[in-house]
């Protein structure tokens, strides 16, 4: 089980941001399962796990979205062909690289990632433990 149940990203245009996450999370089977306003959250088998939202939220003032601070998400491959194809969708949908697919053997051997860099900066990753 996660220790996470979900995580939020401050983005700069929720319109643009959700059309670039529907189409680089595809290949993972994620997708935009609920809405309120301009926020809206992906995920898979009915979860939203991954919100993306334009504006501040209940806990947060104008002035701490005023700039964006990029974070960093890893989101979970079936298969490094998932890893390959989101990293494909994502460039194809705006996204900058960040790390072409591959091995990463410092984090373990069998540790198969690639990085994006969203629209507003956020570093998202695909990975996949497998062999």
């Amino acid at each position: 089980m996660s220790i996470l149940d979900h995580v939020s990203l401050n983005v700069r245009d929720y319109a643009k941001s959700k059309a670039f996450y529907t189409q680089a999370l595809a290949p993972l089977g994620i997708s935009c399962l609920m809405e309120f306003g301009k926020a809206g959250g992906f995920g898979k088998g009915g979860k939203p796990e991954l919100w993306i939202g334009e504006g501040n939220t209940t806990f947060q003032t104008p002035e701490q979205v005023a700039n964006i601070t990029p974070i960093h998400v890893a989101l979970t491959a079936k298969s490094r062909e998932e890893v390959d194809a989101f990293y494909k969708a994502a460039l194809e949908a705006g996204a900058k690289d960040f790390g072409a697919p591959g091995i990463r053997a410092h984090y373990h051997p069998g540790y198969y990632g690639a990085f994006v860099l969203d629209l507003d900066g956020h570093d998202i990753e695909a990975v996949f433990h497998g062999g």
